[in-house]
């Protein structure tokens, strides 16, 4: 091909590009995103110091939050994010999934404001919470999945034989379950309705074995029925005897996770958070209008650059290409 025609060719091809870019065309595509309903534990047994937040002590709702508020950043445009409280045996909406990007400022913010003063009894069942808030989620106008923050500290405690009966399907509902805190049990802190510090919570201050083992109103006080005597295997991470202390109950969370359907993941840090937050499972696949600006400027480049390269003498022309593509040591070879 004559020189000078494929000269104005590449220069032609590159103006032709950038001018179609800017018509801004688009062709449809899909992408995946995500639409979740975050659930934040705000119960007292979430205000243990037992996770450490920029080298510093921090309770698990403060370095839950660290966490949740560094993922808003890795999701991508188009998902939609809701938060929500848990506490006695419900999920409570604070306000339906928005998107991520046009409201981060807003997500952020009432994030921030999240604290244990939103509960509004000191009760943490952590079983019926979750319940709750699939059924919470399912309400929701668009599919939508649930991500559930707790430490899995169920107060009163639990009986084996009389867990609560979840009504719904497992796995109609994607979702995650995050454990928050440490393998090792600590004290909990006891606070006023304002947040205040109160001290500790003391073993005689806390209800230590589940209501139905303490009897049902017979005729003896603390009688206890016949049905209730039967043997039973204990729960996961069972801590009778202790439950003025606090630990992550990560076996009774994963076994609340496995009958539900819904994943789980330990939160250690907020990159592996993301990383659980946007796994394949939790996406949603959307249609969508692809940008193809970029994929003409791109084009234009590369026969602008075919062009620049097309003017050099052959010697400048392979120590140019070598600069970029070789070890120093061989371009050498070519100065």
């Amino acid at each position: 091909m004559n020189p000078v025609w494929l000269d104005r060719g590449l220069l032609g091809g590159a103006a032709l590009a950038l001018a179609i870019g800017f018509m801004r065309p688009t062709w449809p595509t899909e992408r995946a995103l995500f639409e979740q309903v975050i659930v934040l534990d705000v119960t007292q047994s979430m205000n243990v110091t037992d996770t450490v937040l920029n080298g510093k002590p921090a309770s698990r709702l403060a370095f839950a939050k660290h966490a949740l508020r560094e993922s808003l950043l890795r999701l991508p445009c188009g998902s939609r994010i809701g938060w929500a409280v848990f506490t006695e045996h419900r999920s409570f909406l604070l306000y339906s999934p928005i998107e991520v990007c046009a409201h981060l400022n807003e997500l952020r913010s009432t994030l921030d404001r999240i604290d244990g003063r939103m509960a509004w009894i000191g009760g943490s069942e952590v079983a019926k919470g979750i319940h709750s808030g699939i059924g919470l989620v399912k309400q929701l106008p668009r599919p939508t999945a649930l991500v559930f923050v707790t430490d899995g500290h169920e107060a009163p405690p639990l009986n084996p034989r009389h867990r609560p009966a979840f009504d719904g399907r497992p796995g109609e509902v994607a979702g995650l379950i995050v454990g928050v805190g440490d393998l090792l049990p600590s004290p909990i802190p006891k606070t006023d309705p304002d947040g205040r510090a109160l001290g500790f919570w003391r073993a005689d201050e806390v209800m230590q074995t589940d209501p139905r083992s303490q009897g049902r109103g017979a005729s003896v006080g603390g009688e206890t029925m016949v049905e209730d005597s039967a043997a039973a295997a204990p729960l996961p991470d069972a801590s009778t005897g202790s439950e003025h202390l606090s630990s992550l109950h990560d076996a009774y969370l994963r076994l609340l996770a496995s009958e539900l359907g819904l994943g789980y993941h330990r939160l250690q840090s907020s990159e592996a958070l993301s990383a659980a937050l946007t796994a394949p499972v939790l996406a949603r696949p959307v249609p969508v209008q692809a940008d193809g600006r970029a994929a003409l400027g791109v084009l234009a480049l590369v026969l602008l650059l075919v062009r620049h390269l097309g003017h050099m003498p052959l010697p400048r022309r392979l120590r140019y290409l070598a600069s970029r593509t070789m070890p120093k040591a061989l371009s050498t070879y070519f100065s």
